[in-house]
């Protein structure tokens, strides 16, 4: 896989971190998730591919440990705000002077500067402050708050392992590692909502409910695809005004509204499945799996606990990702075989976990 060999050191934290250290792992990286004493959850933390390690890094002896595995890692990626790493006296400046190879990820809410980097924040702050909440939603509506794909998914977690993976190419030719930025915020783009195309304004580009209460989705852009559109609606271009009139745009909406609501998801789909229309089926996560385009590329796993989720992406034919179909790792269940992996005694080990340094939940990890 494209990512074996790598080593990577992932403090746990919320869905960011997670995401893009589990995207690491499904190509081949050798994730090690670092959880804090005392943590209560145990699966369904994104921790597909990875192993844990129970480390209470505000104990001294603590963020020795971490920084013993660290000179030995290639990547450290953490979740805190600014100033938490350095009060632990585990901040890059430490760490990378012991390893000039290690990537620091730091993948944070706000970023390591300006006056918000030392706040708290989740998706929807950090879609606020970026500018994209406000174009989220209706016309005259309140902004709609998403599920959190866009921030702490693809703006956060998929361009904090991008990063990683630059770093790492970089370090290909300079020998060295760096420090990486990463943050929640969004660019924003700028037409008001209701008047952007690609927001829900445009008749041709929404969603519509149907007859059984269930909703199509419309993407039909292009003059050619407009024009199989109208054509599966029934309905004749000469008798509609100019596709690009947004005055009439709400007109039309309605129009469309009308007909979509005549028959059900499945007779539209019927209509519309093979044509280039742009109109397709708004899918629940339980349809999802079970259509036909989705389990012919195969693009979802079932896990040992029978639990679904999507492929890892993208597709790479040479080194494609091997995902573990096994389950998510109980919090500490590999704390003494990572140690003994990286150099400790079993002298050393049975110490720390004496003084409470490190937690080894071997016995809950075999019920």
């Amino acid at each position: 896989m494209a990512l074996q060999g790598i080593s990577v050191v992932e403090l746990s934290g919320l869905a960011p971190g997670p995401f893009c250290a589990m995207v690491l792992a499904d190509f081949g990286a050798r994730v090690v998730r670092v959880d804090r004493p005392g943590s209560r959850y145990d699966v369904s933390r994104l921790g597909r591919g990875k192993r844990s390690l129970v480390l209470d890094l505000k104990q001294p002896r603590g963020a020795a440990v971490l920084r013993r595995l660290c000179k030995r890692s290639d990547v450290l990626l953490e979740p805190f705000r600014r100033g938490v790493m350095e009060k632990l006296q585990l901040g890059p400046e430490i760490l990378q002077r012991e390893n000039p190879r290690l990537i620091y990820a730091r993948l944070s809410g706000f970023g390591q500067s300006g006056s918000f980097c030392r706040l708290a924040g989740h998706d929807i702050n950090y879609l606020a402050l970026s500018g994209v909440l406000s174009k989220i939603g209706r016309s005259g509506e309140n902004p709609y708050a998403p599920l959190n794909l866009l921030a702490d998914f693809a703006g956060g977690g998929l361009m904090c392992a991008l990063g990683i993976i630059m770093a790492l190419f970089d370090r290909t030719r300079t020998g060295k590692g760096q420090v990486i930025d990463a943050n929640m915020k969004l660019s924003l783009w700028e037409a008001p909502r209701g008047q952007n195309m690609l927001d829900g304004g445009a008749p041709f580009y929404t969603t519509y409910r149907t007859a059984d209460g269930e909703f199509m989705a419309v993407g039909a852009i292009e003059p050619q695809f407009y024009e199989l559109l109208i054509k599966g609606l029934g309905l004749k271009s000469d008798e509609l005004p100019n596709q690009m009139s947004m005055d009439d745009w709400p007109e039309m909406k309605k129009k469309f509204a009308d007909v979509f609501a005549e028959k059900t998801k499945a007779e539209w789909c019927q209509i519309f499945d093979g044509t280039d229309a742009c109109v397709t089926p708004v899918l629940t996560f339980e349809e999802v799996v079970h259509h036909d385009h989705n389990k012919e590329r195969g693009s979802f796993i079932t896990s040992e606990e029978q639990d679904v989720s999507p492929r890892p992406a993208p597709l790479l034919l040479n080194t494609p990702a091997i995902p573990s179909f096994k389950r998510d790792p109980f919090i500490g269940e590999h704390t003494e075989e990572i140690l003994e992996e990286f150099g400790f005694s079993r002298e050393e080990i049975y110490q720390l976990n004496s003084d409470k340094i490190i937690e080894s939940n071997k016995v809950k990890a075999s019920l």
